[in-house]
């Protein structure tokens, strides 16, 4: 009996499967390793955070970076994720051509909630694999930032990243490759808004 194999996909040809229509914006895919991922529907919190975040950014950064929120980076393993937020060197200009490459990027984010498991490892592994110098997850229920620097590859050809640091919701950290830029994370974690509760005669 013949096993099942998934087909894997090159850049080249997932590019073609979107000019083409077979894929759209609206099926929420990235290009993991090959094949095709169907990517989490984003909840409330998170989409309030990433949007605090690019705001954020895009006031302590100015026109030194490029701030790409949820949009494809092209990584060397034959992958083409969508992070929710990109840090990458130069101007919007200069990804007219491609989307930016590791070489490109100073930081990765991704705002995890539901995702948390995938993102510590699976998303961990591949940045750490494509040489992403910085990448950060935003640990939405612990309300903490995982700031993870120094990709490297163990004994057992797996790749993460050997430093690892907590940040707290009260704290502020500073952006890589922008010693005077200090992101304050608070921001990052908006308490719910209570919706009063009307009673009627």
């Amino acid at each position: 009996m013949n096993a099942v194999t998934p087909k894997r996909f090159a850049i080249a040809e997932y590019h073609q499967l979107i000019e083409l229509g077979f894929i759209t914006e609206g099926d929420r895919i990235e290009l993991i390793r090959g094949e095709l991922i169907q990517m989490t529907a984003k909840g409330t919190p998170h989409t309030v955070c990433s949007s605090i975040l690019c705001r954020q950014l895009d006031r302590l950064l100015g026109d030194r970076a490029v701030i790409r929120g949820q949009d494809p980076i092209t990584l060397p393993n034959q992958s083409e994720p969508e992070p929710d937020v990109v840090i990458a060197r130069g101007r919007d200009e200069d990804y007219l051509a491609h989307h930016p490459y590791p070489e490109d990027i100073l930081l990765v984010i991704e705002i995890s909630d539901k995702t948390i498991d995938y993102d510590q490892t699976t998303k961990l592994s591949l940045y750490a694999e494509a040489g992403i110098s910085h990448y950060w997850i935003v640990n939405l229920p612990a309300r903490q930032v995982e700031r993870h620097s120094q990709p490297y590859q163990n004994a057992q050809n797996k790749f993460s990243y050997l430093s690892k640091q907590i940040s707290l919701s009260n704290q502020s950290v500073v952006i890589p490759g922008f010693e005077d830029a200090l992101l304050d994370l608070s921001r990052l974690f908006p308490e719910s808004a209570v919706t009063p509760v009307v009673e009627y005669d």
